[in-house]
């Protein structure tokens, strides 16, 4: 390879890589320990508040270009815990998550942007149970010593992604409104 072919290509390579590089600089590590994601939803008219005990939250986020940042969280479908073993058993049947077809739920932004209050309008992509709807929400952002705490919540009708099949389809007993609530903290 003569002299300029090897420098035009090393310099090729260099600049290919630098987007890589920027991108996982930016990149935040949460804390699984100090985050948390729940579903709040009413089961006869009584709130009940449900964690996901696993999941992975990705933030690249700069709080001075807001509109540069993404976010995206995956979350482990079999995690979900009511407090008993009987009902995660029969949450995760095909009635409601079908957690054996679909053991993963996620949530990709397609827009950040700065909002009043101090707050971040966010849209994306929410799949769950194999089905994807657009959504939008506020996002809070706040320091909290070294690290930096996201914390939002997502109203949802359950229905509209097939939680709740045949006879749970009645509202009656399980409400369709469910609000997704998170809290990720994160650092540098």
């Amino acid at each position: 390879m003569s002299p300029v072919l090897r420098r035009t290509v090393a310099a090729a390579a260099l600049v290919l890589a630098l987007p890589a590089v920027t991108a996982v600089a930016a990149m935040l590590k949460t804390d699984p320990a100090k985050s948390s994601v729940s579903a709040i939803f009413k089961q006869m008219n009584v709130p009940v508040e449900a964690k996901f005990k696993k999941f992975n939250a990705q933030i690249d986020y700069d709080g001075a270009k807001p509109e540069a940042s993404r976010a995206s969280i995956d979350i482990d479908i079999p995690s979900f815990d009511l407090g008993d073993a009987e009902y995660n058993k029969e949450v995760q049947k095909k009635e409601w998550f079908n957690g054996a077809q679909f053991p993963k739920a996620g949530f990709v932004s397609t827009a950040i942007k700065p909002a009043a209050g101090g707050k971040l309008d966010v849209t994306g992509k929410l799949t769950i149970k194999g089905k994807t709807a657009d959504v939008a929400f506020p996002l809070t952002v706040k320091k909290e010593g070294s690290t930096q705490v996201f914390e939002g919540a997502l109203p949802i009708k359950r229905l509209a992604f097939n939680i709740g099949e045949g006879e749970w389809k009645d509202t009656s007993m399980v409400a369709d409104e469910v609000v997704i609530k998170f809290r990720v903290v994160a650092a540098q």
